[in-house]
């Protein structure tokens, strides 16, 4: 009986282990736009340079599983900003970065 019970606590300890090593090797990229981080379709409705924050319009966000929405994003880089306006077409890849959803890049849309 001491040994089936034991059995049964080290296979319930050992068994998530390698689940974790898969989804820990499956965690999206958070290292910025050098990751490969896929762009994303998207309207600019605001650029507020003061807070280095952009409102879009955008698609689906593959990397972050965001279906289309209109939400506000910091930027990694307020220069970005300097890019754009409102009514612009763009296409932008985005991270979660520090908790917050951040634009990482930006260019015009093709």
């Amino acid at each position: 009986m001491k040994r089936t019970l034991i059995a049964a606590l080290l296979l319930a300890v050992a068994s998530p282990l390698p689940v974790l090593a898969v989804e820990a090797h499956h965690q999206p990229a958070t290292t910025g736009a050098a990751s490969g981080t896929q762009l994303t379709d998207g309207e600019v409705r605001k650029v507020d340079k003061d807070a280095k924050k952009i409102t879009l319009r955008h698609g689906p966000i593959a990397n972050l599983d965001m279906p289309a929405m209109t939400m506000v994003f910091q930027v990694q880089d307020p220069a970005l900003l300097d890019q754009v306006k409102a009514g612009d077409k763009i296409r932008f890849a985005a991270e979660k970065a520090g908790g917050a959803y951040t634009v990482t890049r930006i260019e015009p849309s093709r």
